[in-house]
């Protein structure tokens, strides 16, 4: 008999229904010559502290740093983990052969191979690796079953995380919370916890100790276009006026008109994080539920397979494209088919295919989120504006590329000292066309935030017809503005931090590169922030993450950098990767671990400061949170004023600026609102 064992009861079910094993029973499905039985996720863990020795039970400095020769594991404190267990240890027992069918990924393997080890299974086990739920893809997956011992690096590096997380997890929280904790609260302390929590405290300082700073900007308006001085800002106001003077009154001259044409490729497929992080920004969901949605999508066969890292396409899928695509235009929402004009340019010919969305050495275990083709029925709202998501993506990366052109006007204004060319008051202002949208109109009707409407407004905003040579009258303006601080971290910001170990990065292939050292896993980080939240470590006003009292405390009392660098942690990923591809020892990582764990221990224990961590409940998690830090605004100008350039005239208020009463005489001071 063939034992295949699943890490849920309904992938458990699609799997029998496929095979031919139909009959019911308590625990398994029988028939054709096989079992299929199931896990709930983990149902083994690591022992605990006092399961290897009754010392450890009781939370004390001396028996820290607390290194088990050798790890062992346990079955989960659950009635019904014990008697799904019974189960499976009784039909592992009778078993010819085994099929590991877990979720194909490193935290899958972990799971399936601890219950075998803890069962004793014997008989030869093979791996079933699938990246989507279709019929199809499971019969597929059968038809190329391998030997598990071609995942063993991938287990070994699930094991050495689950090792590391314990050695650090468990002696650091008992450290902290018996050394600092004022025996009121456990101050956990996590391999990724707590470098998540430093991002987000360090974002929360350079805020609360922003200073914000006045400068002044030059800029000009020419022919109902505004033109803005490329000297930059000017840090004194006598500065700024002494420029102003120098230019007013005098014609603006155009210099040079650049026009250039341009490309621009659609976004590159979702991996989970890229997922999670639009989730968040268009529809405030939380990076859990975002996961929780798109696991669902992955369970009722609509979307591959979600806990992935890459946002690349092996080479073999291009084959099944067409027939996803086919799937689209058949799909109705509310009786609308959203996909089928967007879908229909791209019938009838080849799909293109493009290295930057097929690339088979940019994929390990699973390939980028993509619709399965499967026709969706009955989805909620939410499920469905994740859907929508990632079919709009996946349908965009075969449009051709957006064209557009860019124009570059610059002008200038002589000063009547001026001596050569250099001293002229440079101005410049760029405008940017739209020639063919190309897979822009994938999205031409998704509804954008505010933010995202303005910063499109800014992209495409179109000039007039200037000619080079060409002068006349222009209105010189000085605005006042103020620095303003680093913005509050959201979830979207956050796993953006997390997935490049703290490195603000915009580019898109650059941040890719630093995957490799980011911290946590694409699966894990949406749990790391949950985490933050349950300990009180952090709050959430509106978007914006803060840093609790707890959470601030914690951080500054931590000085060992390995606990809190975003960067250490990022290079400890690198390590798990390596294991992976079999490029770094896993022994040598523990042993790492063991030693540092060690020396953390001794820092702590030899602090004589006295010092505890304020505790933070739900009573004051319940109170009204004091709002976000802002930046003080510049005060706008006083009607009646001085004029601040000519000073004969006093300040009026127009319809859409201050200005100075003695307009028509020639001041041309203004403000906008």
């Amino acid at each position: 008999m063939v034992v295949c064992i699943a890490e849920k009861p309904s992938v458990a079910a699609d799997i029998a229904r496929i095979i031919g094993a139909s009959a019911r029973h308590d625990g398994y499905f029988e028939g054709n010559g096989y079992q299929v039985t199931w896990t709930f996720g983990h149902l083994c863990e690591l022992k605990m502290p006092e399961d290897y020795t009754p010392m450890w039970r009781s939370w004390a400095l001396s028996s820290l740093p607390m290194i088990p020769p050798r790890f062992g594991i346990r079955l989960k404190e659950d009635q019904g983990v014990k008697k799904q267990f019974a189960i499976i240890e009784k039909l592992f027992q009778q078993a010819d052969s085994i099929i590991n069918c877990g979720d194909a990924g490193q935290e899958g393997e972990l799971i399936q191979r601890w219950v075998m080890q803890k069962a004793q299974a014997k008989c030869p086990v093979q791996r079933l690796w699938i990246s989507s739920m279709t019929d199809e893809a499971i019969r597929e997956g059968f038809a190329k079953l391998k030997s598990q011992s071609e995942y063993q690096s991938l287990y070994l590096a699930g094991l050495s995380r689950a090792v590391g997380d314990w050695l650090l997890g468990i002696n650091a929280t008992r450290l902290y919370t018996i050394k600092y904790g004022q025996n009121r609260q456990v101050l956990s302390i996590g391999r990724v916890q707590t470098p998540t929590l430093a991002l987000i405290v360090n974002r929360q300082k350079e805020i609360d100790n922003f200073k914000p700073e006045p400068y002044w900007v030059l800029a000009t308006i020419y022919r109902d276009t505004t033109f803005t001085a490329t000297k930059g800002k000017f840090t004194s106001k006598e500065e700024g006026e002494e420029a102003f003077k120098l230019i007013e009154g005098k014609p603006f001259e155009v210099t040079k008109v650049e026009k250039k044409q341009g490309k621009e490729g659609a976004p590159s497929l979702y991996d989970l994080t890229s997922l999670q992080v639009d989730c968040n920004r268009k529809f405030g969901f939380s990076a859990e539920m975002t996961l929780n949605l798109i696991q669902q999508l992955y369970e009722m066969k609509l979307t591959t397979y979600p806990r992935v890292d890459t946002t690349f396409l092996s080479d073999d899928v291009y084959a099944k494209c067409p027939q996803t695509m086919n799937g689209l235009f058949q799909v109705k929402f509310a009786g609308k088919a959203p996909y089928a004009e967007l879908v229909r340019p791209l019938g009838g010919k080849p799909l293109p295919k493009s290295k930057k969305v097929f690339d088979s050495t940019k994929v390990t275990d699973h390939h980028a989120i993509i619709p399965t083709g499967q026709i969706p029925g009955g989805l909620s709202d939410l499920q469905q504006k994740v859907y929508d998501l990632v079919a709009r993506r996946f349908i965009a990366v075969f449009y051709p590329d957006c064209k557009f052109s860019t124009t570059t006007v610059l002008g200038c204004v002589a000063t009547e000292s001026q001596q050569t060319e250099k001293d002229a008051i440079e101005f410049k202002v760029t405008g940017k066309e739209i020639l063919d949208p190309g897979w822009r109109v994938v999205y031409a009707k998704e509804q954008k935030s505010d933010d995202e409407e303005k910063k499109a407004e800014d992209e495409e905003r179109t000039l007039p017809t200037f000619t080079k040579g060409e002068s006349g009258p222009h209105t010189p303006t000085l605005t006042e503005k103020w620095t303003t601080p680093p913005k509050y971290y959201t979830e979207a910001t956050l796993l953006r931090a997390m997935e490049t170990a703290g490195k603000l990065v915009d580019n898109e292939e650059l941040r890719a590169a630093m995957k490799e050292n980011g911290i946590g896993r694409p699966s894990t980080r949406a749990a790391i922030i949950e985490t933050l939240f349950k300990r009180h470590y952090i709050r959430k006003e509106r978007k914006n993450l803060l840093a609790t009292p707890t959470g601030m405390e914690l951080i500054d009392l931590i000085h060992e950098e390995l606990l809190k660098s975003a960067e250490l942690t990022g290079i400890w990923e690198k390590k798990l990767r390596d294991i992976e591809a079999k490029k770094y020892d896993p022994q040598q990582f523990i042993d790492e671990l063991k030693q540092q764990v060690t020396e953390i221990v001794r820092q702590v224990i030899s602090d004589q400061s006295n010092r505890r961590v304020a505790i933070t409940t739900d009573d004051d998690l319940k109170k009204k949170p004091k709002a976000p830090t802002k930046a003080a605004k510049p005060k706008a100008p006083k009607e009646g004023d001085p004029c601040p350039v000519c000073g004969k005239g006093h300040i009026i208020k127009g319809k859409t600026a201050y200005g100075c009463s003695e307009w028509k005489s020639g001041c041309s001071w203004r403000h906008p609102f």
